[in-house]
């Protein structure tokens, strides 16, 4: 499926007498008549760049197999022709090459998502293998220069046919895809909105802790009055 990309140009061979030695460098191994040591330069730090991630290595391969798909096309294509019907031929292309088995509505393991014995059914593109796919490619058009309103990846008919992938496959195989539930983010607290809260919280403390000082005394004074004895005339 991934198309050979072509070898880097062969490196220059250059002789070990060459003079391409810096003046700097080859002169310091002569002595001086000052007997001085001579300053030795420390070479530059050259900083390697990163390698690339295995998901960038994987969109690059789909990317190139997508462009030598088009240059194959009979009539050849152009990337600016290109249409979301083109994107789905290629993924109807790229089944020839799946490794999943998926049963046919005449076969007995049709459903059956351990079948007991092999069939004669095709092997086709896994729905997972080829969501994944168009999300890399989709990315990859934008990348190398394309408008987002006219990616052909993300048309409305191959999105419309990757759930005809996903719901057949699912009743073929009998095995469902459910899809994930996005976690809804926690409402973010400013420290704002949590001064606020505490300084209200204070102050209706304040004001209930005098509240119960002032009803206590009263309270006491009542006691006080029920308590006292009474004469009687």
């Amino acid at each position: 499926m991934d198309s050979a990309s072509g070898g880097g140009a062969p490196e220059s061979n250059t002789g070990a007498g060459s003079s391409s030695v810096p003046p700097a460098v080859s002169g310091s191994g002569s002595g001086s008549a000052s007997g001085s040591a001579p300053s030795q330069q420390q070479p530059p730090e050259s900083s390697s760049p990163a390698p690339p991630s295995r998901y960038e290595s994987q969109k690059r391969r789909d990317w190139n197999t997508f462009l030598q798909y088009l240059k194959n096309h009979k009539p050849p294509l152009t990337l600016a022709r290109c249409s979301g019907a083109h994107v789905i031929e290629f993924l109807k292309y790229l089944d020839q090459f799946g490794k999943t088995k998926v049963h046919m509505s005449g076969c007995p393991y049709f459903g059956h998502p351990n079948p007991p014995a092999p069939c004669a059914c095709p092997l086709k593109q896994a729905w997972g293998s080829l969501d994944a796919l168009i999300g890399r490619l989709r990315a990859a058009y934008e990348e190398n220069g394309g408008r987002p309103e006219s990616n052909p990846f993300g048309a409305r008919a191959v999105r419309i046919y990757l759930r005809e992938v996903r719901e057949g496959q699912a009743k073929a195989r009998g095995i469902p895809y459910e899809k994930k539930k996005r976690k809804r983010p926690a409402p973010a607290v400013t420290a704002a909105a949590v001064s606020v809260a505490a300084s209200a919280a204070a102050t209706a403390t304040a004001t209930a802790g005098g509240g119960v000082g002032e009803g206590g005394g009263g309270g006491g004074e009542v006691a006080r009055n029920a308590a006292a004895p009474t004469t009687t005339v």
